[in-house]
């Protein structure tokens, strides 16, 4: 249960994640995808495209809970994006399995809102 608190992501790498280039968040090696308040996809890494075998170019523009990881819509996963973005407090980290278009995936997951750049965050990692 420990590790349940312990993110992949630091809290001090989650704050840089609004400055990094396009170059850098290809580079980690976890998922990240920005969204704005509404869940819409502004920004989906490579490790995210690997993932959830799309292509940034098919998700932008589109509702991450709606349109592309269709099993994240629910109480729990956009529950607490949208909790969060009411109280403009986002941190949260739990476990969960991806099904939506492949063989369930276990992942751990990272909410995160950037307080001081008004963005938000889906982190994901492969377990």
């Amino acid at each position: 249960a420990a590790l349940a608190h312990q993110s992949f992501c630091s809290l001090e790498l989650a704050r840089s994640l609004p400055a990094l280039s396009r170059d850098a968040l290809d580079e980690l090696d976890f998922g990240v995808v920005k969204v704005d308040r509404e869940g819409d996809i502004e920004i989906y890494n490579r490790y995210e495209q690997e993932l959830g075998q799309l292509t940034e170019a098919d998700v932008r523009g589109k509702n991450f809970f709606g349109e592309v990881a269709v099993c994240t819509n629910n109480a729990l996963f956009r529950g607490l994006f949208k909790a969060g973005i009411a109280a403009n407090s986002l941190n949260h980290l739990f476990p969960y399995t991806f099904t939506y278009r492949m063989s369930p995936t276990p992942v751990r997951v990272h909410l995160y809102r950037d307080q001081a750049t008004s963005t938000n965050w889906i982190l994901v990692k492969r377990v």
